[in-house]
């Protein structure tokens, strides 16, 4: 099975203002995009179990003139806290990069 480091040239993630997070999918050509970008292991409900949030609350953009996938979630906690390790979400997108895809 390809993951996601496969068949992607580039992934980044993002703070979406201090409430959300969005990360892209930016996929070899065409044939990987339709081939992957709807696969199960990019579904609303598998965001939901690698960032404990609501699968209703995922929204999913795809944009295939540019063979780009845009997923966006809402934070765990807003940006800017006590505890924060990742202000602007640029590290979130490491833990899709061994998704396997179908």
């Amino acid at each position: 099975m390809a993951k996601v480091r496969d068949v992607c040239r580039h992934v980044r993630s993002k703070q979406a203002g201090p409430f959300w997070v969005t990360i892209d999918f930016f996929f070899e050509d065409g044939e990987a995009f339709r081939r992957h970008a709807e696969s199960p292991a990019l579904s609303a409900d598998a965001f939901a179990r690698l960032y404990a949030t609501d699968p209703a609350l995922v929204k999913r953009f795809p944009v295939p003139s540019l063979d780009v996938l845009k997923v966006s979630f809402p934070r765990a906690r807003p940006q800017g806290g006590m505890v924060e390790r990742d202000m602007h979400s640029g590290q979130q997108y490491v833990r899709l990069l061994d998704v396997e895809l179908d």
